[in-house]
């Protein structure tokens, strides 16, 4: 099987998913939406409030915060009548993020673009309908947008959803929007009006926008890259005021910017099974981007590891050598 057909199958599992035609087992599916309402560790919720959240029966909330409480994954608080996310769930994430060296490489590389543009830079995964904030940066003076590790936000109305989202191959994204529309059709609409702009957007110049969708006060830019761990694509992304950035000046300052980045996370993440554990990491700020008419810009030596380190590629995102978009 060919790297394309091998991409396109891993996606099409997402797609027969979506479309209800997979082995999929509906109440683990549905066990997972009930642990998706809980974010934070401190947060705490009742049957009504996830039967709400998640749009299940109370009933079958009930029956699975049962089980999920008898496995550890929840914990009951007999004062409040609600559950908060248990030890099993908090053991099972802390060990995934065992020895993610990765993600304090990431960290740096977002904080260099976050010292120069007063605003929060992000790296993003997706989970369902919603981007997850892995990690993020915020400069000093940041004002407006306060995500944090973990923080949800929305598939459908941010610039980080519309580069996830128009990243993917034209039949998956347009069945993960297929999926939304059953579900949360209003927002499905959004983005559904947008998919095919976003999409020749991404495949011209590598990157995203989007002005006032999420909050009239903010805008954004983004840049898919390609994860060869999660199999999908990432997303790093940055929110600024709307006063302080208009679509123009998105278009002129911050994108460069973020492309630099883009190529810089492209490459650690191609190398994160490699020598990138072992190394220390030389920290380096992110290279003035050349504006080049805001055309995806091939760098070649956006990030170096100590120990004769390799050199960071151009973001995979659309334009690679194996067949991705």
């Amino acid at each position: 099987m060919g790297r394309r057909s091998e991409r396109l199958s891993k996606q099409g599992m997402l797609a027969s998913d979506l479309a209800g035609e997979g082995d999929v087992i509906q109440v683990v599916s549905r066990a997972f939406d009930v642990l998706r309402c809980f974010e934070g560790h401190e947060a705490r919720l009742g049957n009504l409030e996830i039967s709400s959240r998640c749009g299940l029966p109370r009933s079958t909330v009930s029956r699975l915060t049962h089980t999920l409480t008898r496995m550890g994954q929840l914990v009951y608080l007999p004062r409040d009548q609600k559950y908060r996310i248990g030890p099993s769930a908090v053991a099972m994430s802390t060990s995934m993020m065992k020895g993610l060296q990765l993600r304090n490489l990431i960290r740096l590389r977002l904080q260099d673009v976050a010292d120069q543009l007063p605003g929060t830079v992000g790296f993003v995964i997706p989970d369902r309908y919603h981007l997850v904030y892995l990690e993020f940066a915020r400069a000093a003076n940041a004002l407006g947008l306060h995500e944090g590790t973990g923080s949800r936000i929305s598939m459908t109305s941010t610039a980080a959803g519309f580069a996830y989202t128009a990243a993917l191959d034209t039949d998956v994204g347009d069945a993960l929007i297929a999926e939304m529309e059953r579900e949360i059709p209003a927002d499905a609409a959004l983005l559904k009006a947008r998919i095919e702009d976003n999409r020749r957007h991404l495949r011209e110049h590598g990157y995203v926008v989007g002005c006032g969708t999420w909050s009239p006060h903010i805008n954004g830019c983004a840049v898919p890259v390609w994860s060869p761990q999660y199999q999908t694509f990432v997303v790093v992304t940055i929110g600024l005021l709307a006063a302080m950035f208009d679509e123009e000046r998105l278009h002129r300052e911050v994108a460069p910017q973020m492309l630099e980045l883009g190529a810089a996370i492209g490459g650690l993440l191609e190398g994160a099974e490699g020598d990138i554990f072992a190394n220390r990491i030389e920290r380096k700020p992110l290279p003035v981007p050349a504006h080049n008419n805001n055309k995806i810009i091939k760098t070649e030596d956006t990030d170096e590891l100590e120990a004769g380190a390799r050199r960071a590629r151009s973001a995979r995102s659309v334009r690679a050598r194996d067949g991705r978009r």
